[in-house]
């Protein structure tokens, strides 16, 4: 994600804006998350090809012990050789099983807590505003608002509107206190143009953004301390800015849900930490 740009010149209005420190964190530990999931997912199907590999083995091996006992009466027990290879297998296997059911287990409690974010939100929300969108990518949540139900043109003053929406996302924030939401303000490609306070998008965007983490805490109780404040101007668009239907969809204020998970990193860092002895 690229860093927020604010012009010197307003350094003092913006002071309550996320710093550049904290937004770099959350983005280090967001990827290093994911980086960490995936990791795990490629462990776990390498558990279980070696899972099946492993069961084929033992399978060849007590095979070849019964032709062994066939073909010769006087066979009276297996070699110990060949016995001892059949434990070993199937010791690896149970092995592999515990290691794929914790893998599995973490895999599956993140993916628990996600859902019931994403239901909590939708369900006190709503689904019947098409300006609100709610989704999840790489396992995190988003809600996308568009601007038109928060802010005027070129405005940063919340409306009385919006405050009702964003008073719905309160309620489902301050029942998760373990969690963080960093606020994005965006806008569309075309240069802002108004008061000297703000010079350009960017200032805007971040404008946006402070001005709803305010509505958040001063009005809706959220706790300061897990809210983040930010703005990325134009440069995430979701469509080409090349008509006006496109610039509405890309003036939009998105709120990120960021669980923290951490028995799910113990759970996931402590088995890892295993397989690497």
């Amino acid at each position: 994600m690229k860093k927020v740009v604010i012009a010197l010149s307003v350094l003092a209005l913006l002071s309550s804006c996320v710093s550049k420190k904290k937004y770099a964190e959350l983005e280090a530990k967001n990827k290093e998350t994911q980086d960490l999931l995936n990791t795990c997912t490629v462990k776990l199907n390498s558990c279980l090809e070696e899972k099946a590999s492993l069961a084929a083995t033992a399978a060849a091996l007590k095979d070849q012990n019964k032709n062994l006992m066939e073909t010769s009466k006087e066979m009276a027990i297996l070699s110990t050789k060949g016995a001892q290879n059949i434990e070993k297998a199937l010791e690896s296997i149970k092995e592999k099983d515990l290691k794929i059911s914790r893998m599995q287990d973490a895999l599956t409690k993140k993916d628990s807590v996600t859902l019931a974010v994403v239901t909590s939100l939708k369900s006190a929300v709503g689904l019947s505003d098409p300006d609100i969108e709610i989704n999840v990518e790489k396992g995190v949540v988003f809600i996308s608002i568009a601007d038109k139900l928060l802010f005027k043109s070129g405005s940063y003053e919340v409306t009385d509107r919006a405050k009702g929406v964003l008073a719905k996302v309160a309620k489902v924030i301050n029942d998760k206190p373990d969690f963080e939401c960093m606020v994005e303000g965006h806008t569309d490609n075309v240069p802002y143009v108004g008061n000297k306070i703000l010079l350009d998008n960017w200032d805007l965007s971040v404008k946006r953004s402070t001005s709803i983490v305010r509505v958040l805490t001063n009005q809706l109780g959220v706790k300061p301390s897990q809210l983040i404040a930010a703005g990325r101007s134009s440069y995430v668009p979701l469509v080409e800015n090349n008509s006006a239907e496109n610039r509405a969809r890309n003036r939009r204020t998105r709120i990120v849900v960021l669980p923290k998970i951490d028995q799910f990193y113990e759970m996931v860092e402590k088995e890892m930490k295993k397989q690497q002895k």
